[in-house]
């Protein structure tokens, strides 16, 4: 994939069927998709895989079909994660400011969001996404964007998305058996809802349904 062109490609691993698609991105950031290809899914179950030969089969089925309709060759991919074994919590996350009269950078609310993949979780799980909602800067709530304020604390309210190890390294195998390399797993209800939802209606708290063959 040429980095230059900002080509980007996906895979849906569902329990019916395995989806590719590819996308360039355009000078306003936003991505076109150039092709999208389909094969029937018969080694996944309820969204996690039960058969590594017949995903990764599914797999180079799609990736070559999309390759050769778009004459776009990609090496790395998002790929979709989803399942019964995803839950998801709430919690809180705070660091102590030493100088509070300094704006608050990037780097701390990076800093805060990485402490949250710290967290404890139960055995054979693991941290897919760490989602902050709000912040609060010295017990001032509903900041939205803390960079550039001042402050003692840095807080915020954050949704952690958690599913299980093993699920997780079946689809990278997957992955890489069919010669790709995974750059990110992505929560499907969030790649849906980023790909239909407006700013606005996620503001206002629209419900999202995704239906799936095997997971909703």
């Amino acid at each position: 994939m040429s980095k230059k062109e900002q080509y980007v490609a996906a895979i849906d691993i569902g329990t019916t069927k395995i989806v590719a698609i590819v996308g360039k991105k355009n000078e306003n950031g936003k991505v076109e998709i150039l092709g999208i290809s389909k094969a029937p899914s018969t080694g996944v179950r309820r969204g996690v895989v039960q058969n590594i030969e017949e995903t990764v089969n599914a797999i180079s089925a799609t990736v070559d079909d999309v390759q050769k309709t778009t004459g776009v060759v990609f090496h790395e991919v998002f790929v979709g994660i989803a399942g019964q074994h995803i839950r998801s919590i709430k919690t809180r996350g705070s660091r102590m400011r030493d100088d509070f009269d300094d704006e608050i950078k990037k780097e701390e609310v990076f800093k805060l969001i990485e402490d949250m993949y710290k967290i404890h979780v139960e055995m054979g799980e693991e941290i897919i996404h760490v989602i902050p909602q709000v912040f609060i800067i010295d017990n001032e709530p509903g900041i939205k964007n803390p960079i550039g304020i001042c402050g003692h604390q840095l807080e915020a309210n954050f949704h952690i998305v958690i599913g299980r190890v093993a699920a997780a390294k079946n689809i990278e195998r997957c992955v890489q058996r069919a010669d790709l390399k995974l750059k990110d797993l992505i929560l499907e209800p969030l790649a849906s809802a980023d790909s239909v939802l407006t700013e606005d209606e996620k503001e206002a708290g629209v419900v999202l349904v995704d239906i799936g063959g095997g997971t909703t």
